[in-house]
């Protein structure tokens, strides 16, 4: 189910509907704290484009030799850091960008970007209990067919957030927050030129435009 994508060339609002599962959108829900592992199959719409193992072996290779790897738990529940995040994207051809939240929502190429991951504060639960445990969890966000979508595990199916105009709004009003991040995933050639960023595009552009002269 899904649509196998990957980087190439070419919270909850009241404002947000959640739509029943559709078989042109992938959306895998929360097991444990797997969810880098789910945000990242979510992002590439491909249930299998990572799994538990591949995701371990980026922590293997990231920190040989470690008993207690430091980039996921040691309990063995998930839990992966942002490095492996990024590590397991560029096997697909993209990169991840850090969003300067100083700078302009607007100041997004979306032509260019192929989805987002966010890093949001979120409770720690052992069952219905809820534990005095802070963790981090990740979500992706990306366009399928026409809209964009909260991607969110923990949601009970995708969540519409709109167009680009919606979309920006939403995550203007996500990164508000100090304790919010923002992945911008791109591909590499995108990454290297900066022009997921507006004004490197138009640069990028003009730069072409004048070598065809």
């Amino acid at each position: 189910m899904g649509t196998k994508m990957s980087c190439v060339k070419n919270e909850n609002g009241s404002n947000r509907v959640s739509i029943q599962p559709d078989a042109n959108i992938y959306h895998e829900k929360q097991i444990k704290e797997m969810c880098a592992l789910h945000a990242l199959n979510n992002l590439f719409q491909d249930g299998k484009a990572f799994n538990r193992r591949s995701l371990d072996d980026i922590c293997s290779k990231l920190s040989p030799g470690y008993f207690m790897n430091p980039h996921k738990s040691i309990l063995g529940f998930g839990n992966y850091d942002v490095n492996v995040i990024m590590a397991a994207l560029q096997t697909k051809g993209c990169e991840a960008v850090w969003f300067d939240k100083r700078k302009d929502i607007n100041c997004l190429d979306l032509e260019n970007i192929m989805g987002f991951i966010l890093n949001i504060p979120t409770d720690y639960k052992w069952g219905i209990l809820h534990l005095p445990i802070h963790r981090k969890h990740w979500i992706s966000v990306r366009k399928v067919g026409n809209m964009y979508y909260n991607l969110d595990s923990k949601l009970d199916a995708p969540e519409i957030i709109g167009q680009s105009g919606e979309l920006k709004a939403h995550l203007k009003e996500q990164i508000g927050s100090k304790e919010k991040e923002l992945l911008v995933v791109v591909s590499k050639e995108v990454e290297r030129t900066g022009t997921w960023r507006q004004d490197s595009a138009a640069s990028s552009k003009k730069k072409r435009s004048e070598n065809q002269l």
